[in-house]
């Protein structure tokens, strides 16, 4: 319940004189000191008032549906977790949450949907570091610090990419293929899923530590990529972690590396590149943003349901089949720094390869 301090509105000073919110009212007639008062009494009446509201309005929090826009078309790995976080949510906090896709523009579509609307609690954001942070590094005319312009509510999912080749590729390990890429300056190419991603931009760091001489090749998604490096068309590629397993079990391509932070569940014998001698700075996550001026206790009531589904058996049961990193708890302040730190990677990383994107 909140309560109300008279002290800190209304004070009298020895020097003859009320205050009132800061404001400064002299000595007066006995009459206008009584009318004085009855309007501070009526001021401070309707200001408690107000604050009984506002704190009536939080515990019923919340009181309607609630929409998850997502920026991404249906049917994929990052709108499979949202509607899995979407469908616990609702059940811990007894409303519906709803799934909005707003694909289009990068991820900004949606970002800019949220941020314009209501600050209620009422319309969140599923957001991913590719559509957040790496487009304010990519695009910095946007104008838009992802750390500020939203409020971090909670990290969800965590995850990376696969550096994979083909079979007749020699190199068997990140070290092995860069010391092949080297021995023949710009004689290879290497495919992403889009200029700007995730491995685009991690294939760009591997270039600038290590000298090598590759050329990229962007493609319109992993489909393309798989088809034409089973086939040797393509003969070095970053991949997800999910469409590429069929292939990679299969061997029709053979994964040398991941960009993560541990090794991904199903495949427990492919190292990182930090493992491998190359610790990538960069963090593949997922989580929900809301609008910037959301009421702390509703964001604090999200992130702890939050934290609480993403340690639940159906989760974690997600996370294998799906192939991404253990959930770990974050905090509401360590997911935010964890928006900054990738923000600022991601511009070094922009910066240093001078990458221009469309």
């Amino acid at each position: 319940m909140t309560r109300c301090l008279p002290s800190t509105l209304l004070s009298a000073t020895k020097t003859e004189s009320l205050t009132l919110a800061s404001v400064t009212f002299p000595e007066t007639p006995m009459i206008n000191r009584r009318l004085l008062s009855k309007i501070t009494a009526a001021l401070f009446a309707s200001l408690c008032l107000g604050q009984g509201a506002l704190a009536q309005a939080g515990d019923a929090w919340p009181a309607k549906p609630i929409r998850l826009i997502v920026p991404f078309l249906p049917g994929g790995a990052s709108d499979v977790f949202a509607r899995a976080v979407a469908e616990r949510l609702s059940s811990a906090l007894k409303q519906p949450v709803l799934v909005d896709n707003r694909p289009g523009a990068s991820g900004i579509i949606a970002a800019k949907a949220v941020m314009q609307a209501p600050a209620d609690g009422y319309t969140l954001l599923y957001a991913t570091g590719s559509s957040t942070v790496m487009v304010a590094a990519l695009k910095p005319d946007l104008g838009i610090d992802f750390s500020k312009d939203l409020a971090p509510v909670a990290a969800t999912f965590f995850g990376g990419v696969v550096l994979a080749v083909h079979p007749d590729v020699p190199a068997k390990n990140l070290n092995e293929l860069i010391a092949l890429v080297k021995a023949k300056p710009d004689h290879y190419s290497y495919a992403s899923f889009g200029q700007g991603t995730n491995g685009h931009l991690t294939m760009e760091w591997l270039k600038s530590r290590t000298g090598m001489g590759i050329q990229h090749v962007a493609y319109k998604g992993i489909a393309p990529i798989l088809t034409e490096m089973s086939t040797g068309i393509v003969q070095i590629g970053w991949v997800d972690l999910v469409g590429s397993l069929p292939f990679i079990r299969t061997g029709k391509i053979r994964a040398i590396a991941t960009n993560g932070t541990v090794r991904t569940p199903q495949l427990p014998d492919v190292p990182t590149m930090s493992e491998q001698g190359y610790p990538f700075p960069g963090t593949g996550w997922q989580g929900v943003l809301a609008p910037k001026a959301t009421p702390p206790a509703v964001i604090n009531r999200l992130n702890a349901e939050i934290n609480k589904i993403m340690v639940s058996p159906e989760i974690l049961q997600l996370t294998i089949k799906f192939n991404a990193e253990p959930p770990k708890a974050h905090t509401i302040e360590q997911f935010r720094e964890l928006l900054v730190r990738d923000l600022g990677v991601w511009k070094r990383i922009v910066a240093d390869g001078n990458i221009k994107v469309d």
